[in-house]
């Protein structure tokens, strides 16, 4: 089990991250969510050995991890972090960027493992290609298959799929949480794709905007138990319903919560803008505390009155 506890960090006078506290099993998958400047990366950095925490404890498999005072090469063995720069060599090809991590003492054992890497990470018409000659997405994906190379215990991801483009990037995420889960390899990823987080993670921490903790649950249990609007608003259009339900624990409620009544409810409203998602349309409807944002199946014109109901 991997076990972070921080009371608090800083960069010189600037506090960063404080108040942390959460375990993972060794083969879970953890998906740090917040905004930008909230310590997403620190967090990895810090898990990763690359920085002191003076105030706190970090252990792995019950023994505390050190920093870089306590190594000549800061880092753990056990961990490969992929940070944002990708750790990749421009100059020389895809396959010999993920074979430098390997020992070269059975060529062809390396050769095997290489082509399953290209597979995980769809280059497999790339692999003689020059590094230097690839898109962003494509050398990010190089510096995920380098990471993967000594098949590390645990895995760190700061923005895995932050230069891959939508299409590539769906497949890419079920391929590699897949292939982690079969290798029993541990994930800790930065994220700020909240669908990202709820899809492929087994823990959410949700971070603050000072770098305090949130939360930290299962996704089923982060979804459906934000408390104020900063948490809502990290997956989707959240509605505040305390003026009509002042007694409902809930409080927030997403658009696919609600819907449009054919009788008269509590909540009446005037239809400002439909907006076509595909399958669905999210109506904006104003109303007495504000606006409401509700999922309907068909468009609704505008300035018609409808009431609301929660699902």
């Amino acid at each position: 089990m991997l076990k972070v506890h921080i009371e608090s960090f800083n960069y010189s006078d600037q506090e960063v991250l404080k108040q942390l506290r959460f375990a993972i099993d060794t083969n879970q998958h953890l998906a740090v969510l917040g905004e930008s400047g909230s310590g997403k990366s620190t967090l990895l950095h810090l898990i990763y050995g690359l920085l002191e925490l003076p105030n706190g404890k970090i252990t792995y498999a019950g023994k505390q991890l050190g920093g870089p005072s306590e190594k000549l090469v800061p880092g753990h063995e056990f961990m490969k972090l992929l940070s944002q720069e990708f750790d990749i060599m421009p100059f020389t090809t895809v396959a010999e960027n993920i074979g430098s991590y390997l020992t070269s003492q059975d060529m062809l054992a390396d050769a095997k493992r290489i082509d399953a890497l290209l597979e995980v990470v769809d280059l497999v018409d790339y692999k003689q290609e020059y590094v230097k000659n690839l898109s962003g997405g494509q050398k990010q994906r190089v510096g995920l298959a380098k990471a993967l190379a000594n098949t590390p215990e645990v895995l760190l991801l700061d923005e895995p799929f932050s230069h891959i483009d939508l299409l590539r990037k769906t497949k890419l995420r079920r391929r590699l949480f897949a292939y982690l889960k079969e290798n029993n390899i541990g994930c800790i990823y930065a994220t700020h794709d909240s669908e990202e987080a709820l899809a492929f993670s087994d823990k959410i921490l949700l971070l603050g905007k000072n770098g305090e903790q949130e939360l930290f649950d299962s996704p089923e249990k982060v979804y459906n138990g934000v408390k104020t609007a900063y948490q809502a608003s990290f997956f989707g259009e959240a509605n505040d319903l305390r003026p009509w339900w002042p007694k409902d624990e809930k409080r927030w409620y997403y658009p696919e919560q609600l819907e449009v009544s054919d009788v008269q409810s509590d909540i009446r409203g005037i239809v400002k803008k439909s907006y076509f998602k595909g399958s669905y349309y999210l109506l904006e409807v104003d109303v007495e505390h504000g606006t409401l944002y509700v999922q309907n199946k068909k468009a609704i014109p505008e300035n018609s009155t409808v009431f609301i109901i929660a699902r």
